[in-house]
């Protein structure tokens, strides 16, 4: 699997994912990225350009995507409409890139015969009770919250239709929260560091009781590694760090890992629908394929995911002040 293709790398945990690669294998990767708001040419610069093939098109423009799965060895399908509140102010565009778009990739694997490996959510199995010690599993039933969460469990029935249904070689994963450099502003983690790097008090929605589970995104990008090389077809496997923290408590660390008073952040209407917990059981990618995280310990990765924010402003600092008029004509 020399030459890769992977969807949406240009994006927040797919330009993770072929930094990873570019720093860890021999492959050739060729990204695939529409570079809608969320996509960011500039999270793939330094990159070595005999190793890394920029295109910008569609995931859901079958010539060009048969075109590009016709040199690929194997596809990690990153792409994706990922925001809760994008997805509950507009569902449409949901539904057309993670549903039609990944229908759009499987039937270029399903002619090529091209190894897939396909990018999910927590998000897709609802919520937990914040006091019920269960975590997801690969056997969780799905019962998703939000038109996100939702056309995200309907890509991940049409992978499981086409490995029985045509034998298409893919694999799934379910990721929980990540965290690291290039995400986008709009993003829990980035906004809070970024609005107290212009001195804006964090906003935290409700009594920021919500509890997620926490991954660096390298740890992430290790992983879906892990799982193309060894993992076995038509299997799904859980990727968690053990990292559950409330949201309140991650906004007290960044304000102190700042420098601030802990309790510097203001409450805000909290969004509809807001699941209350997610907790991930990653046994079985641990126990079969040998995989562990490196960063264990949430607060040095957070610590150097604010260092990551503090240093690169000109990477976020564009896109900042759209994303803050749009949470405050929601009283957000």
């Amino acid at each position: 699997m020399s030459r890769l293709l992977v969807t949406g790398g240009a994006g927040f945990i797919g330009s993770n994912f072929v930094h990873h690669v570019v720093a860890t294998t021999d492959h050739h990767v060729t990204v695939l990225d529409a570079l809608t708001y969320a996509g960011n040419r500039a999270s793939l610069d330094g990159l070595d350009e005999d190793r890394v093939t920029f295109v910008h098109g569609d995931i859901t423009d079958a010539a060009l995507v048969d075109s590009l799965f016709a040199d690929a060895d194997a596809v990690v399908h990153y792409a994706a409409e990922s925001h809760n509140d994008n997805s509950l102010d507009d569902p449409r565009p949901f539904l057309d890139t993670n549903i039609i778009g990944t229908y759009t990739l499987l039937e270029a694997a399903r002619r090529h015969g091209t190894r897939f490996h396909h990018i999910s959510t927590d998000e897709v199995y609802g919520d937990l009770e914040l006091d019920d010690p269960a975590r997801f599993t690969e056997s969780t039933p799905y019962n998703p919250s939000s038109p996100y969460s939702s056309t995200k469990a309907g890509s991940d029935l049409l992978v499981r239709a086409w490995v029985r249904s045509f034998g298409v070689k893919a694999t799934i994963s379910n990721c929980s929260n990540n965290y690291g450099p290039y995400q986008h502003v709009e993003k829990f983690i980035p906004r809070q560091i970024t609005n107290v790097l212009r001195g804006i008090r964090p906003k935290l929605y409700g009594a920021g009781e919500n509890v997620r589970d926490w991954i660096h995104a390298d740890d992430h990008s290790s992983a879906v590694l892990t799982i193309l090389e060894k993992g076995e077809i038509g299997q799904t496997y859980l990727i968690g760090a053990d990292g559950e923290k409330n949201n309140r408590e991650v906004v007290e660390l960044i304000l102190t890992l700042m420098g601030q008073p802990a309790d510097a952040y203001d409450h805000v209407t909290d969004r509809a629908g807001h699941d209350l917990r997610y907790a991930i059981d990653s046994r079985r990618l641990r126990s079969e394929l040998g995989w562990r995280p490196r960063f264990g310990d949430f607060e040095a990765g957070l610590a150097a995911t604010i260092d990551w924010y503090r240093t690169h402003e000109d990477w976020w600092s564009p896109s900042k002040d759209a994303t803050e008029s749009f949470y405050a004509s929601k009283g957000q």
